[in-house]
């Protein structure tokens, strides 16, 4: 821990003096913004201008602000509503030298709202994947020289492995025909980290959670060109893009830690001091300030310096690339990394200037926690605290532990899949929990098959409950084809390439004659169910009510003026009969139901379910 510790502060006080450069950020931005205010961070290899001056109809300079750091400073603009689309020569003066910078205004994208920037919902099927472990669709990016980071091997599960952008592209059609609607990257933005020494391994930040220069989409998976294609042709399929936001934290490599613009840019503390990981402070109401300051402020790991979002220059960076990368790629949502880890102000505030500019995005954030209250605490919710989140929804943890307990748990007073039921009677707390993230597994979490003993029926059983649940569901990549594994000795192992998706590669998952029998029946499982989910209005946005469960049957219906589906599980290690006759407040006015999985028509009023399965049933008259 002590070496890692020395080996970031000798590098965040390291210059990069005798640069002779001039960076302005956000790099470009657009006329007819809702906000018409613009704040522009200059950072220069050198002692930067005496004088800074802009000629343009419809731009005024409203402040110039100089740091301790002469390297940095700022220039507020307000972009009049009539300006014109054009380049901006701002021209920095230093001693009769001048230096020019071109700063381009473009003209909004018309399909904002329509074609792209669609925001997702309930009646969206998230697929989340880790562009490095993939697909490769260019090996000539595998390795980019003048990177801090040159190694690429797939045979270390720490390394990076060459996945990127054209080998996502490549394979939009297999999303397409599972039943995927949207595909959540993580994070995409440039990552140029050294190896860093972690728990005595070598490892490479192929996971993208440390920034190291916010507006360049890392060059080995493509850059920016590769990510607007990508994106260009998602939209033109009907797909949609959410990004991945850390607002947190950055790399130790990124270009304002190795020269920070002002001493309070990051969080600093005397030593070394990390976060206690535990979000209890936040909600809290005896909660010690030491304690909330910690969980706060503390460092996520020495290699990623903490942002003070206090500092209003930093939080307008943040805020402006939000924007910035939103307008540019034509982002549909945007999920949030470590959100309760952030200043609570600055959440509420970066979150309000998205849906100003993009009314119809969707966000959603990471919360990390066990219980639903503190779950609910932060988003929109209808607690009684004295702060009140504003974010859309959250990652829905409290379900996830809950659905998980549900099918490894004997059925009790208070266990098994009571747990799933009493986790969504709390649903009161949230202002609207069709807007949380639901899942079974992510990149964070041991695989879904594994924790389920690779029982398969166990497993069906989670699937439907993802895709006929309230919530918006995301499946984790491999899930479709049975990949397994826990996270012992690392989240590496659960991060591991999708097979075929590299050429060489002894086994291609992506189509089905190389599939395994057991491998196609799950793909098959999830993509009947999610292409019958697409065109369910009941499933896709109807409303919910569950029964009580009773002897580790449970039962709960979707349900519009349209349609009505019931969902049937059982439990228990030995089959069950169910009776109609206790759900008639939903099935009443029906003659029959149909086994959508199997078409199997059902008119009695009672029948028996199999040990460790669920039926979905639709209703009909």
């Amino acid at each position: 821990m002590k070496k890692c510790i020395f080996y970031f502060v000798a590098i965040f006080i390291c210059k990069s003096a005798g640069a002779q450069y001039v960076r302005v950020y956000p790099t470009n931005w657009w006329v007819g913004m809702h906000n018409p205010e613009l704040q522009l961070l200059v950072h220069a290899g050198f002692d930067i201008t005496d004088s800074v001056r802009i000629n343009y109809d419809g731009i005024i300079v409203k402040r110039i602000t100089r740091f301790k750091n002469k390297h940095y400073l700022a220039i507020d603009l307000y972009i009049s509503p009539d300006v014109r689309p054009g380049t901006v020569q701002i021209m920095f003066i230093k001693k009769n030298k001048i230096n020019w910078v071109p700063f381009s205004l473009s003209a909004k994208n018309a399909g904002d709202g329509l074609s792209r920037i669609r925001g997702v919902s309930a009646k969206d099927f998230i697929y989340l994947l880790m562009p490095d472990r993939f697909a490769n669709g260019d090996i000539s990016n595998d390795i980019v020289k003048g990177m801090r980071d040159e190694v690429v091997d797939r045979k270390n599960m720490y390394a990076r492995h060459g996945g990127d952008l054209k080998g996502i592209e490549d394979h939009l059609d297999y999303f397409t025909d599972l039943g995927v609607t949207s595909l959540w990257l993580t994070p995409v933005i440039e990552n140029d980290m050294p190896l860093t020494n972690e728990g005595g391994t070598q490892r490479a930040a192929y996971h993208g959670y440390a920034f190291t220069d916010h507006y360049n989409v890392d060059a080995r998976l493509g850059g920016n060109q590769a990510y607007s294609h990508l994106i260009e042709t998602m939209h033109a399929k009907g797909l949609k893009i959410i990004q991945d936001a850390v607002y947190n934290h950055v790399g130790a490599s990124h270009w304002f830690a190795l020269d920070p613009p002002t001493d309070d840019w990051f969080h600093r503390w005397g030593t070394y001091t990390q976060t206690s990981y535990k979000d209890q402070p936040m909600v809290d109401p005896y909660a010690s300030e030491a304690d909330k300051k910690i969980s706060n402020e503390g460092w996520f790991t020495p290699f990623m310096p903490d942002l003070n979002q206090s500092n209003p220059y930093v939080a307008n960076f943040l805020i402006q690339h939000a924007i910035w990368c939103t307008e540019k790629f034509g982002i549909d949502g945007w999920r949030v990394d470590t959100y309760f880890y952030s200043e609570p102000n600055f959440l509420n505030k970066i979150n309000d200037a998205l849906l100003a500019e993009f009314p119809t995005l969707t966000v959603f954030g990471e919360a990390w926690v066990a219980s639903v209250t503190n779950s609910a605490y932060f988003c929109r919710n209808n607690i009684d605290a004295p702060f009140k989140h504003n974010l859309m929804g959250v990652t829905d943890f409290p379900l996830h532990f809950a659905i998980i307990e549900g099918l490894n748990q004997k059925f009790g007073w208070s266990d098994g899949v009571n747990k799933i039921y009493s986790t969504l009677a709390q649903d009161i707390l949230y202002k609207d929990p069709f807007r949380n993230l639901i899942f079974l597994d992510n990149h964070d979490l041991d695989r879904i098959y594994s924790v389920l003993d690779e029982d398969l029926n166990k497993m069906k059983t989670a699937l439907i409950w993802l895709l006929t649940l309230r919530g918006i569901p995301q499946l984790y990549y491999g899930a479709e084809i049975l990949m397994k594994n826990f996270k012992n000795p690392s989240d590496a192992m659960v991060r591991e390439d999708f097979p075929g998706g590299w050429t060489g590669d002894t086994s291609n998952k992506f189509t089905a004659t190389n599939r395994t029998v057991l491998e196609n029946e799950i793909f098959d499982f999830i993509k009947k169910l999610a292409h019958y989910r697409l065109h369910s209005s009941a499933l896709s946005s109807g409303r919910l009510m569950q029964y009580l469960p009773v002897d580790g049957i449970y039962v709960y219906f979707r349900y519009d003026d349209k349609q009505t589906v019931a969902i049937v599980s059982n439990t228990n290690d030995s089959p069950k009969e169910v009776d109609v006759s206790r759900f008639k407040e939903r099935t009443a006015g029906f003659k029959s139901t149909r086994n959508i999985l199997t078409g199997e028509l059902i008119t009695s009023g009672q029948f028996s379910l199999p040990a460790y399965s669920t039926w979905v049933l639709e209703l009909e008259n």
